[in-house]
């Protein structure tokens, strides 16, 4: 079996190589851009000043997430995303909506909305785990503009939050998966977990034979190790 050109040199439970930059929007209250290997993610906080109705007359703000892939992050041109029924769209921005707002504490925006848009640049493999990256190092942003500039006293991040992949490939436990491996992977799972080790959120499960619990222990076990060592990497570049 060819190896994928992604892993050669990288170890098995080895993450790819994490580039981060925050502010790199003029106009966004909060802003990021990672890379993670080849996938590629421009992550923006908006802050408006109105929330839901399930909101209104609550003592904390809401919190909720966009995602979208540009027509040439893939290999081929896809169609732009028009269609807000999406079913793989609205699992990931559920996703992203449930972590980031186990993260945040959101009594700071009453009566506001944040909204955190993910757009992937490049696409190969990983592309939700990068958004909550991306997401997170853009809230980091946000609330180190917000304190700066004297609106908060505090950071209202409560659970710094990473994410990562993890596959069995050709029976072998395998940390952030490009999409080659992705493609043959017969278990995944896509990994959300706090800096101190706790899960947040475990997305996927076996694609063709039936998985052993012990195995599936072990592949989330996996995920939350890399999930904390991405974060750290993240938040050292990020300040």
């Amino acid at each position: 079996m060819t190896e994928s050109p992604d892993r050669v040199g990288r170890a098995l439970l080895e993450a790819r190589p994490l580039l981060a930059e925050r502010g790199v929007s003029r106009h966004a209250e909060g802003s990021a851009r990672i890379a993670l290997g080849h996938t590629e993610v421009l992550a923006t906080v908006s802050v408006e000043h109105r929330v839901p109705a399930h909101m209104r007359g609550q003592k904390e703000g809401w919190l909720m997430a966009e995602y979208s892939m540009l027509p040439r992050s893939t290999q081929d041109r896809m169609n732009r995303e028009r269609n807000l029924q999406n079913g793989r769209r609205h699992e990931i921005q559920r996703l992203l909506g449930r972590s980031f707002r186990s993260a945040l504490d959101l009594k700071p925006f009453r009566n506001q909305t944040l909204i955190i848009d993910c757009d992937v640049l490049e696409a190969d493999g990983g592309t939700r785990v990068a958004c909550v990256l991306a997401g997170y190092a853009a809230l980091h942003d946000l609330s180190e503009r917000l304190i700066s500039g004297g609106a908060l006293r505090f950071s209202p991040i409560v659970h710094p939050v990473g994410a990562v992949s993890v596959g069995l490939v050709g029976g072998e436990i395998r940390l952030d998966l490009d999409y080659a491996e992705d493609a043959r992977a017969s278990a995944d799972l896509n990994v959300v977990a706090t800096a101190d080790g706790r899960l947040l959120e475990a997305q996927g499960g076996a694609e063709a034979e039936p998985l052993d619990p012990e195995l599936y222990i072990a592949l989330l076990r996996a995920g939350i190790t890399g999930a904390a060592s991405l974060l750290a990497e993240l938040r050292r570049q990020i300040g």
